[in-house]
């Protein structure tokens, strides 16, 4: 289970870098809710105690 959540971390990471430089002007507000709920996602572990 704790790799599920550094995997949907690194998918929401990637997602947001592929939309950043391909569909930067389009779709901007939803590319940032990616690197939101990736950061979120960091913190969680972080506040479990879990290793990254």
């Amino acid at each position: 289970m704790r790799d599920l959540i550094w995997l949907i971390i690194v998918i929401l990471v990637i997602g947001w870098l592929v939309g950043y430089f391909s569909f930067g002007d389009s779709v901007g507000p939803l590319i940032h809710i990616l690197l939101v709920l990736a950061i979120i996602g960091v913190l969680y572990r972080l506040a479990t105690g879990k290793k990254l």
